[in-house]
């Protein structure tokens, strides 16, 4: 099957996304489908994003990205993201009668709030707008959806994620020599993950910030005590994951979290707030601690139990989660597409 997969999210952005779509892509291929991924640096020149230069936009990508279509006359078309490329996606085949996908996977609503103070519902309406010209909206979790039906998100599916257990595992502790106990944060270094709450935690040991983004010089300069060490993939990753004892994740405005299933497959527990995205994933007091007070939950987190951990997070791999996406396709072109989905 011929399938096109239109997003704004792609490398080198590292994110719970890109990270998503790179393992399906990986799957798919596995499974013999033939996979063209439409992105922003498909279509030069970009533009940075305004207070994320580290993100590029495409500028006008609609008659390219409309040629590229109709050269590889795709079987299904799924959409990922409401950025340029993603809007252009979705008028070329609303203009052309053509089915597709999309998948919610990014707060776009909250985001804009956080940067730009916009009212949340001004952009959720755009979002609901977006989606709802799909077949089929993917959703990453059943609460997720359970909350966006409830604010008219229509023919929603679930798409779970995946983590690749064998990277992501017990490596030991040796690979950090700081004073203990670690308390990590992975992912993007942005207003909207709420870095701050960790960073202003009294905690015992030292604190580490695995990734990069617009807040990273600031905050490195606000808080001198705090070892951020960058942006970092493969094995220096997964070795950084497995050296931490406590993974913090004090996001709100998340949809899944990825970080947080790698860091429990490198035998680390999870400290988060009770919010959608840590409810999802975490065990409360057996993969990790959920409460309010943040500092509360990262140091009962230290108290539980590693090999729990990674026995809870090898029930997710990218193989199954590939096989929803495939299940929940549709076809692009119902009366000319012989191959079945």
């Amino acid at each position: 099957m011929k399938i096109a997969i239109v997003t704004d999210a792609w490398h080198p952005q590292i994110s719970g996304v890109v990270t998503t779509l790179t393992e399906t892509i990986r799957q798919l291929n596995h499974f013999g489908h033939q996979v063209l991924v439409l992105h922003p640096d498909c279509f030069p020149p970009s533009i940075p994003c305004p207070t994320y230069p580290q993100i590029r936009l495409a500028m006008a990508p609609g008659i390219r990205l409309r040629k590229q279509l109709e050269n590889f006359r795709p079987d299904a078309i799924h959409i990922v993201t409401e950025g340029p490329v993603g809007l252009s996606g979705r008028r070329y085949c609303v203009h052309n009668r053509l089915n597709f996908t999309t998948s919610f996977t990014t707060r776009f609503d909250e985001y804009v709030q956080l940067r730009f103070r916009i009212p949340s519902r001004w952009s959720f309406a755009m979002l609901r707008w977006f989606h709802s010209a799909a077949s089929k909206v993917l959703i990453s979790s059943v609460p997720l959806r359970e909350e966006l039906e409830s604010r008219g998100f229509a023919r929603t599916v679930l798409w779970p994620r995946g983590v690749d257990a064998e990277r992501f595992r017990m490596h030991g502790k040796t690979f950090l020599s700081a004073p203990r106990p670690v308390f990590m944060y992975v992912g993007r270094v942005a207003v909207e993950k709420s870095i701050e709450d960790f960073l202003k935690l009294e905690l015992p040991g030292t604190k580490f910030v695995v990734g990069d983004g617009p807040e990273l010089n600031r905050l490195r300069a606000d808080y001198p005590d705090v070892q951020f060490v960058g942006a970092k993939t493969g094995m220096a990753l997964a070795r950084h994951y497995a050296a931490a004892d406590v993974f913090v994740f004090p996001s709100r405005t998340d949809t899944f979290g990825v970080v947080m299933l790698e860091a429990m497959a490198s035998g680390v527990p999870v400290a988060a707030y009770p919010v959608r995205g840590p409810i999802d994933i975490v065990q409360n007091g057996e993969t990790g601690f959920l409460d309010e007070d943040l500092q509360k939950a990262a140091l009962q987190a230290l108290e539980l139990d590693p090999n729990r951990c990674r026995e809870y997070a090898l029930q997710f791999s990218w193989p199954n989660s590939a096989k929803y996406f495939i299940k929940n396709l549709v076809k692009a072109r119902p009366s000319e597409m012989p191959v079945a989905l």
